[in-house]
């Protein structure tokens, strides 16, 4: 894995999540990939079960912007920091994603959290 790959897989990761289509949700992912998006929880196992949990809570287009800069990127795993910012809620996220490609690109482990800015008013 290196930074185009990586850059390659979070521009699809923000295509899918600006489309919302389960076609390209899934097409992020292999078929037995595993998704953690909260500490200590049980991951979403499978692609079919991640592009459900994604569409359960999904952003509507073009109600987020997203900023992303890459910690560490190794053969194995990448570390990313972003920013999301809802623009009507006036809300911040902190965004820290672990990721792990398989050979063909697609996503195997991801690990996403997120943690609300205070508001600064």
């Amino acid at each position: 894995m290196d930074g185009t790959q990586v850059a390659a897989w979070i521009d699809g990761y923000v295509r899918a999540w600006s489309s919302n289509d389960p076609e390209e949700i899934g097409a992020l992912f292999t078929d037995d990939a595993a998704y953690y998006n909260e500490p200590y929880a049980t991951p979403h196992r499978g692609r079919q079960a991640i592009v459900d949990d994604w569409l359960g809570r999904r952003d509507e287009p073009g109600q987020a912007s997203f900023r992303w800069w890459p910690l560490a990127v190794t053969d194995e795993l990448a570390v990313v920091q972003g920013e999301t910012v809802y623009h009507q809620l006036r809300r911040t996220y902190s965004n820290l994603w672990v990721i792990r490609l398989a050979a063909d690109g697609r996503c195997r482990e991801f690990t996403e959290w997120w943690m609300r800015q205070p508001d600064r008013s």
